[in-house]
């Protein structure tokens, strides 16, 4: 079986555009890894807490602080990710493989 030239150039065209793709994605990653290393530890409890789907009445209750400094921590966190929406942070944290162990709660 023979390989024409053009066969060639499209499998080269298609083996390039993969590798940039690859390279893009590790480039998101590391960016995304640099921005989560930007949080205090604080920050990312909250992080973990938000993107696992609490409210903020529940993660502040979570860590024993009031819903004002909650808040005050959400959106330090939310710039410092760069996060658009909660449903972008939870995309993030999936990306950064965060384990989301808490679940959503009644609020008490």
């Amino acid at each position: 079986m023979h390989t024409t030239l053009s066969e060639m150039f499209h499998r080269l065209v298609r083996a390039q555009c993969q590798s940039r793709a690859a390279k893009s994605r590790r480039a998101d990653l590391a960016d995304l890894r640099q921005r989560l290393a930007s949080l205090t530890p604080r920050e990312r409890e909250v992080l973990t807490l938000v993107a696992s789907g609490l409210l903020n009445k529940q993660a502040a209750a979570e860590l024993h602080i009031s819903e004002v400094t909650l808040q005050i921590h959400r959106a330090r966190m939310m710039k410092k990710m760069a996060a658009g929406s909660v449903a972008e942070l939870v995309r993030m944290a999936g990306t950064l493989e965060i384990p989301l162990t808490r679940t959503r709660r009644p609020a008490s």
